[in-house]
């Protein structure tokens, strides 16, 4: 028995010491035990599911082609910023794609292999397209700096006493489902959103720099989150129920904002990496 727990406790450290990586911008190490093919095959099911649940507006909708547009822009941007930083493998198995659906849930998300979902009830926030950047840059932060895979280590730590994805999914897979999706912040019955407010303060950093990367000035991220302060009322949106204290986010992001600028300012994609990406941004208007 004492042999076994030796070999227990050197078999988690060994995970341990393997699983660590380092969160960009931040450089915050955490651990992420899971399996990336596993959380991208995850990934993928679950956002076909969403959809399949939730059909997403068609492309002739102005709204979608607004997201669709700063989209683009802004996986160009993190693209470029990976690949300069000797990132690129966290987005290997990437493949962009970006849907609204119609939903009065403040609220949006990206799953892991850039599956991102805008629900229509946060556009009348978002605004133009300074404000869709802003919660885009966040929210693909989160997949890019692996909060998501994070977080389920952690709770498949607590709920299933750590076992490997692969156990979880066979022996409690609609436990494990909901602790997938709990952890990616899908769909508004599960009541709370997925990231701690560690979490969101490196995806407000992270998502800066992707906007100043991607042509958008990081300093309208600030008046977002200033127009999400104000929509709140008695009662936060879902968007914000996890959140960091409005006041303390705003603050934190004017003390970064000297940082993120010079990404907007040296930072832009050099000419002919995306002719469409040269064009000045247009202001569109999405609600």
């Amino acid at each position: 028995m004492k042999y076994l727990r030796q070999i227990f406790f050197l078999t988690i450290g060994m995970l341990v010491f393997a699983g660590c990586s380092k969160v960009p911008i931040t450089g915050r190490k955490h651990l992420t035990l899971l399996p990336n093919d596993m959380i991208l095959t995850m990934s993928i099911a679950s956002y076909q599911d969403f959809l399949k649940e939730h059909p997403p507006l068609p492309a002739s909708d102005n709204r979608v082609a607004g997201v669709r547009n700063v989209g683009n822009k802004i996986s160009a941007g993190v693209i470029q910023f990976l690949q300069q930083n000797d990132m690129s493998d966290k987005i290997k198995d990437y493949s962009w794609e970006f849907n609204v659906v119609d939903d009065k849930t403040v609220n949006a998300w990206c799953m892991p292999g850039g599956k991102i979902v805008f629900y229509t009830g946060i556009l009348p926030i978002t605004l133009d397209d300074f404000g869709v950047a802003t919660v885009m840059g966040h929210e693909v932060a989160h997949a890019v700096a692996e909060h998501g895979n994070e977080r389920m280590t952690e709770q498949l730590a607590v709920y299933l006493g750590g076992v490997t994805l692969d156990y979880a999914l066979q022996k409690e897979p609609q436990m494990t489902r909901d602790i997938f999706l709990t952890a990616y912040g899908v769909g508004s019955q599960l009541g709370v959103l997925a990231y701690s407010r560690k979490h969101e303060y490196e995806a407000d950093k992270l998502g800066m720099v992707f906007m100043a990367m991607s042509g958008f000035d990081p300093a309208k991220a600030i008046e977002f989150w200033q127009r999400m302060k104000s929509a709140g009322g008695q009662k936060p949106p879902e968007f914000l129920s996890t959140h960091p204290n409005d006041d303390n986010r705003i603050k934190a992001l004017q003390s970064f904002l000297p940082e993120a600028k010079k990404y907007y300012k040296t930072g832009q994609l050099s000419p002919g990496d995306n002719k469409q990406q040269q064009k000045p941004v247009k202001t569109v208007k999405l609600h």
